[in-house]
């Protein structure tokens, strides 16, 4: 369904040499999966982005959205395209009727086709009885649910979301996500979202991990965890000073990775015997420890870490 070959962009600055903000990347998305971009603000998810939905032209490369080249059919593209922005793009002094009624003269649709499809979507997002209410008196959560409905309203193939959850506080956004997930296997769609959030970018079929504008990692969460390869362990010193003795003990070891944050000290690579020889010398400086399975932001923090000896 997406289909990224070499895409490079640059930004302008005032002053000094151009900024690039993303750096040769490719990717391709198949046709009705869930795909997360994930990584740090500022690493480039928003201008791919951009440059997805049409607001903003590549430097180089090549995007086929649907088996179209979008610079060749711009149209027929856009056509294919439900977008939610990062920020909302209701008009708050009018109902949520009016506001899917604007979107969808902009599609042309008749009245017969505009009432079908809303019957259906607001059966399956729960504002059916909110219809009358100004979009402005909504809640974060109901105001996401009306962009959703609005993105489909043409029934588009693919959704593109960027940040959806922002603002929104964790019940609102697994009640966001459980729509998403219903629309997409109701509707048959493919979904490409941006989020900072790594637990969001968990429940994806697939994810790219996207920093400092290039992909550092592009697979299923499971595999892209599987990278670390064994569980990590999280010490928790007494003071960040004994978490610094302990690293420079433990640095010795050349199968560990170490990374260090106040007085907390993660370790990946130990052994049980090196846990063990752990607790027996340094046991009096150490508050906690735990062992747990790696998560997407661990393998994130495992691919950025500073190497050793690299000024900071």
């Amino acid at each position: 369904m997406i289909n990224i070959h070499g895409i490079n962009h640059f930004y302008k600055r005032h002053k000094g040499p151009v900024r690039q903000a993303l750096d040769d990347i490719h990717l391709h998305v198949p046709e009705k999966n869930l795909f997360a971009l994930t990584g740090p603000n500022g690493g480039g998810k928003s201008t791919l982005f951009r440059i997805l939905s049409g607001l903003l032209k590549p430097g180089s490369g090549q995007i086929r959205l649907g088996g179209m080249e979008f610079s060749n059919h711009p149209l027929e593209v856009r056509r294919l395209l439900g977008i939610v922005f990062q920020y909302p793009a209701l008009d708050g002094q009018l109902t949520i009727m009016e506001n899917l009624a604007v979107h969808a003269s902009l599609y042309h649709l008749g009245p017969k086709e505009f009432q079908q499809t809303l019957d259906e979507d607001l059966e399956w997002t729960g504002l059916k009885d909110r219809l009358d209410d100004r979009v402005g008196t909504l809640s974060g959560g109901l105001q996401r649910r009306v962009e959703l409905v609005k993105a489909l309203l043409h029934r588009p193939r693919l959704l593109l979301m960027d940040e959806p959850t922002t603002g929104l506080d964790p019940v609102a956004r697994k009640a966001f996500w459980e729509t998403i997930f219903s629309f997409r296997d109701r509707l048959g769609l493919t979904v490409l979202t941006t989020t900072h959030l790594f637990d969001e970018a968990d429940q994806a079929d697939q994810v790219a991990i996207l920093h400092q504008g290039r992909i550092l990692a592009n697979g299923t969460p499971k595999s892209l965890v599987q990278q670390l390869g064994h569980e990590m362990i999280i010490l928790h010193a007494k003071t960040p000073e004994t978490a610094t003795r302990i690293q420079e003990q433990l640095a010795a070891d050349p199968k560990l990775t170490l990374q260090r944050q106040g007085s907390e000290l993660r370790v990946e690579g130990a052994t049980q015997q090196t846990v063990d020889s752990l607790i027996r010398q340094r046991g009096e400086l150490l508050q906690e420890f735990a062992i747990k399975r790696p998560t997407l932001q661990d393998l994130f923090i495992h691919l950025t870490a500073t190497p050793p000896g690299t000024p900071s």
